[in-house]
């Protein structure tokens, strides 16, 4: 791994699977040993901000760093950290995440998991990979200014959910209660909407520098969409809210009432 690091390859995003796989896998050793999960999304985000901080060693390695090149990086680490960061302290005081209940100590299953968070973090960096690995430094455009703009919107969407989300399980009188109130009462998942914002909005920025098959890296903010409103974000949520609330008109009332994601359009 040592020679992967510090020699700029020749299939640079090759590379990087291999390199997010194989920290992956290490990881779910141990974690598989201790039968804990509390280190999973913090080794995810860790994984986004490593591989997009290698790409950009091996930038400067061959050459210089550009402008779009920095932005765009620092928008995906600033991401990781404050993310990573914020679901590591609260799985520490939750003492566990119940996604993991039935596989923790399975370690076939723990292994699809993280086999799964590799695949997810390559796939979801992939045009900030074309991006890093680029020669090419074009003058910035709409693109890129409406992309990092869009990124911030989402980002601040994201930590303000979180924060609301926070303090209300916070206060003790809401215990076994669902959030409705500030952009809870707007969407039912307003941080997975701030979520796919700044992924999607992070490919226009990319784009300005790729050519023929590059564009089909499209898949990226795509396959965050589908991940969040199919298979394990939204759907996932919106299945234990039913089994919590399901027979409390208050709550089918509150979905009647509120956007599953889009507000006033979905």
């Amino acid at each position: 791994m040592g020679n992967l690091v510090s020699v700029t390859p020749k299939r640079p995003l090759l590379t990087v699977a291999a390199l997010d796989l194989g920290i992956q896998w290490t990881l779910w050793s141990l974690a598989a040993f201790h039968r804990t999960e509390k280190f999973f999304d913090l080794a995810g985000s860790s994984t986004f901000i490593f591989l997009t901080s290698l790409t950009l060693r091996w930038r400067y390695k061959h050459s210089k760093i550009y402008l779009r090149q920095l932005v765009q990086s620092g928008c995906v680490t600033l991401w990781g950290l404050r993310l990573g960061l914020f679901l590591f302290c609260r799985v520490l005081q939750t003492g566990g995440d119940s996604r993991f209940n039935k596989v923790r100590g399975n370690p076939k299953m723990f292994f699809i998991y993280w086999t799964v968070q590799g695949v997810w973090v390559w796939m979801t960096l992939w045009p900030t990979l074309i991006l890093n690995t680029s020669d090419n430094d074009f003058d910035l455009t709409w693109k890129d200014y409406l992309g990092w703009s869009l990124w911030l919107v989402g980002f601040v969407l994201q930590v303000v959910a979180d924060h609301q989300k926070s303090q209300f399980r916070a206060n003790a009188a809401n215990k076994g209660k669902w959030i409705s109130a500030g952009l809870w009462s707007q969407c039912r998942h307003p941080n997975y909407l701030g979520e796919i914002l700044m992924w999607s909005s992070l490919f226009l920025p990319a784009s300005s520098v790729m050519s023929g098959h590059q564009y089909w890296s499209v898949i990226s903010p795509l396959s965050v969409v589908y991940l969040l409103t199919q298979i394990s974000g939204i759907p996932l949520l919106e299945k234990q809210g039913l089994k919590k609330w399901g027979h409390l008109a208050e709550y089918e009332k509150y979905r009647h009432n509120t956007a599953v994601l889009v507000p006033y359009l979905w």
